[in-house]
């Protein structure tokens, strides 16, 4: 292309535009601004055209857009109708990945919080907790099968406080698992263990909810792995299997089944 305009050197276009001489030197190799190399002398050069073009990247860059994307929307002169379908598209990426790292600020946010507090977690037990944080929505689509979604949400749109509280509960509990495990289910502390699991778990659905819940009983095995696999447990498998006894005897011996 050849430039009829001021030209600028790469150093000079790169200080006026606020980017790098790496960056400029990519674009032109990718061909997305490609710079003129004089026929004389083999320098490359800019000129006020591209200063357009650059800020039409730019913006691009700026609504998310891949360069190789960019490069196509750089053939369009003007803005129109024939680019609703990409901004659609671009939008619903952008919200998704809104989503995604107000996930992550939200896990990050409650980890702190947690290690402020206990100094020290367990990294299993700090897994759980932020793949658990990740999959929320997830979680909300494969309850909203069979709850409604009133009570769904009630279930996870909780202040961040309460939140973290529950965070600290669910270390400790695991801690009593993994240091009563191996005793008999029917030891004292075990089942004074189980009694404050329920009383976590009824505090947390609340005790109005907990009817409407008895339908997730019904549910059968394969769609509670779906579920478990969107809240990866931090016990071992000899330890859940322990707790699962420890809680039927509970159950059974309180008349609960």
């Amino acid at each position: 292309m050849t430039k009829e305009s001021k030209p600028y050197t790469v150093g000079e276009f790169a200080k006026l535009t606020g980017l790098s001489i790496r960056t400029l030197h990519y674009y032109d190799e990718i061909g997305l601004l490609k710079a003129c190399k004089d026929p004389h002398s083999g320098h490359r050069h800019y000129g006020d055209d591209d200063i357009v073009i650059l800020q039409k990247i730019v913006t691009m860059k700026f609504l998310g857009y891949s360069l190789e994307d960019i490069q196509t929307l750089l053939r369009h002169p003007r803005f129109d109708t024939s680019l609703l379908d990409s901004f659609f598209a671009q939008k619903e990426a952008l919200e998704a990945q809104r989503k995604r790292i107000d996930a992550a600020i939200k896990a990050i946010t409650r980890a702190t919080t947690l290690l402020e507090d206990k100094k020290e977690v367990d990294s299993p037990i700090m897994i759980s907790i932020i793949q658990s944080i990740q999959t929320e929505n997830e979680q909300r689509e494969w309850l909203e099968q069979f709850l409604e979604p009133g009570m769904v949400n009630g279930l996870f749109d909780r202040p961040l406080e309460e939140q973290e509280q529950l965070d600290k509960q669910y270390v400790d509990i695991v801690h009593e698992v993994r240091r009563l495990f191996g005793r008999p289910v029917d030891d004292a502390e075990v089942q004074a263990l189980m009694q404050e699991q329920l009383n976590t778990s009824l505090n947390y659905v609340g005790t109005d909810n907990v009817q409407d819940l008895t339908v997730l009983s019904e549910i059968n095995e394969d769609q509670l792995k779906v579920l478990e696999a969107m809240m990866p447990s931090p016990f071992t498998p000899e330890e859940d299997q322990w707790l699962q006894q420890a809680m039927d005897y509970f159950m059974r011996k309180n008349g609960m089944v």
